[in-house]
Parts: structure tokens; C-alpha cells; sequence
């Protein structure tokens, strides 16, 4: 690589702050990483973008410099990020039939486009995600597929890669997805070495954890599984079977398991996989107990089940988690 990898952050007035500035920071970071460990190699070059160079204002009211507008960038960028936005300016921006036009033009040509939570919307609308797969924040989901039937919605995805095109979930998860294309660019190592600066999983446990198992449990208020949730709460440490949920919510183990998948979007084992999962993860960060003890305390038959579930989840186990962390 004889150059740095040009990203261009394709800002807008009324962006989410976080969904341009978070991933700006973990491309930051690898450059400060890669300074240390190999200050020969190039790293990344960001270049921000709007409709005219100069300062913009994010949803907050902070206002952000743009270097060019969109039309005038000189260079093909590698990697085009679209941020999202909250609705007001997400549907001013769809409807600029500028910018829609240049990222319907150019979005093809880089070697990656990539949205961060709402993007996955302004993608869309410039035809860009027909017959991919892609998420978006998940309150916008059902938006994203009654607007746009072409794309394949995934529900539970911290972020998607279909192709050269990559989505992710709300707001923070556009940090996963930037870390994710610095293990792509730069291999796993340094991604770990990014991670550990910025204390983030290099894997996020779960899928759009974003909303953790207790936020779940607490949307679902009111329905058949409420009580069942709200025991599940009070009792982390349960190691209670899909059999014995189904008993105590008295319904057939098949009947309990259709209402669960649609009351809170998992089914029972994956549900208590990750309010295990969860439980676990905050012993290892809070406490010194062996992995026995944390296996036990947080529901798991067995420090091994433990292990296999953080690497299915995680990508690490949970004694290189604790290392880590």
C-alpha cells in the first residue's frame, strides 16, 4: 500500500454527530496505532463531506467543517460512509436530488459504501441496496422494508457486508462496522490493537444488542410473556431450561416458543443465551471470581458452555475478555 485509504464522510445538515464522528475516531485511532507498530505503512485519509465546503450543523447543533462539497471532491474515494439522521433532516436530505443523484453515480464506483444507522434509508432511495442485505436502527426496520421491498432486511445485525456494500445498526454501531473495515484493511492484530485503545469488542456479543435483553423485556410490557420476562430479571443467576419457561408460563413447549419469538424477537434459548451472555460479561469486567464461579453465578451449566457461547458471540473467550477488559 503505498497510500493512505481515502474515506469520504458524505455529511449533511441536521447528521447524526456520533454517526460521523464515531467512526472518524476509530479510523483516527488506526492511524495513532499504526504509528506505533508500523510507521512506515499508510493508513487512512478522511475527507469530509456536504452540499458546499465549509461548516455544517449535526442533529445536536455542533457544526463540523466540510472540506469539499460532494460534486467538487477531486480524488475517487476508496470507502463513500453515509451517516444517518433523525427523521426531519433524514427526509430533507432523501428528498436533495443532488446529492441522491452523486451517490447513485459515485457510490457504485468506490471500492466500498458504507451507511451508519438512517444511511441504510439514503441508500435506498438512490437505488443502491436492490437485492442486498442491510439493517438500520431498529426502531426504522419496518420503514426501511415497507419503503424499499427490494432490500433484505436483517432484524438482528450489528452491522451487514453484501458485496461492497456494508449497513449498520443505530448510532455506535457505525464503530463496529469501521472496525470491522479496519480488520479488513489492516488484519485482525492491529483491529485488536484499535479495540483495546478504544475499549470496544472487536465482535459486539449478540446481535442488535444495542437494545440488551432487560430493554427488551421491558417493550414487551403487557404481553403474554411479561411475567415470564420480569421473573427472568429477578432471577439472572436461573438455569432454567426452554422446557421449564414453558411450564412456568403454562403453555405447550411449541405454543411458548411461537409467542416468545414474536413477543421479543428471539427465540427462548437465544434469549437466555444472551441474558447469560450479558450477566456474565459484567462479572468478568466487575469482579476477580474464577470462571467456574462466573459460568455459575450467570446461568451456565458449565464453564465450557460459557466459552463456546462467548466465542460464538463474543470471538474471544472469556478469559481473553477479562485480559482484555
Amino acid at each position: 500500500m503505498d497510500a493512505p485509504i481515502t474515506i469520504a464522510v458524505a455529511g449533511y445538515e441536521g447528521a447524526e454527530l456520533l454517526d460521523v464522528t464515531g467512526p472518524i475516531e476509530v479510523f483516527n485511532m488506526l492511524n495513532r496505532c499504526l504509528g506505533e507498530m508500523e510507521p512506515q505503512r499508510p493508513g487512512y485519509r478522511v475527507v469530509i463531506l456536504a452540499d458546499k465546503a465549509g461548516p455544517f450543523s449535526t442533529c445536536p447543533g455542533v457544526r463540523i467543517v466540510a472540506d469539499h462539497a460532494w460534486q467538487d471532491i477531486a480524488e475517487r474515494a476508496d470507502t463513500i460512509l453515509v451517516p444517518g439522521s433523525p427523521d426531519d433532516a433524514l427526509d430533507k436530505v432523501m428528498k436533495d436530488e443532488g446529492f441522491i443523484s452523486w451517490l447513485a453515480m459515485e457510490g457504485p464506483r468506490a471500492r466500498r459504501l458504507v451507511s451508519v444507522c438512517t444511511g441504510a434509508l439514503i441508500l435506498a432511495e438512490a437505488g443502491l441496496l436492490k437485492g442486498k442485505r442491510a439493517t438500520t436502527h431498529w426502531m426504522d426496520l419496518e420503514r426501511l422494508r415497507r419503503d424499499y421491498p427490494e432490500v433484505l432486511v436483517e432484524n438482528d445485525a450489528i452491522y451487514t457486508r453484501d458485496g461492497s456494500v456494508a449497513t449498520s445498526a443505530g448510532v455506535t454501531a457505525g464503530m463496529d462496522l469501521a472496525l470491522a473495515l479496519v480488520e479488513e484493511d489492516f488484519g485482525r492484530k492491529t483491529a485488536l490493537a484499535v479495540a483495546r485503545r478504544l475499549v470496544m469488542f472487536l465482535k459486539r456479543p449478540g446481535g442488535q444488542a444495542q437494545f440488551s435483553t432487560q430493554l427488551r423485556a421491558q417493550m414487551v410490557e403487557g404481553g403474554q410473556m411479561a411475567p415470564l420476562l420480569a421473573w427472568l430479571r429477578e432471577n439472572p443467576c436461573s438455569k432454567a431450561t426452554v422446557e421449564d419457561l414453558a411450564q412456568r408460563a403454562a403453555m405447550s413447549p411449541r405454543n411458548f416458543a411461537r409467542v416468545f419469538l414474536r413477543e421479543t424477537g428471539k427465540t427462548p434459548a437465544r434469549y437466555l443465551d444472551q441474558l447469560r451472555l450479558e450477566r456474565s460479561v459484567a462479572l468478568l469486567e466487575e469482579t476477580t471470581l474464577p470462571l467456574e464461579r462466573v459460568a455459575r453465578d450467570s446461568g451456565f451449566t458449565s464453564a465450557e458452555q460459557m466459552r463456546r457461547t462467548f466465542i460464538r458471540d463474543i470471538g474471544v473467550t472469556p478469559l481473553a475478555y477479562r485480559t482484555r477488559f
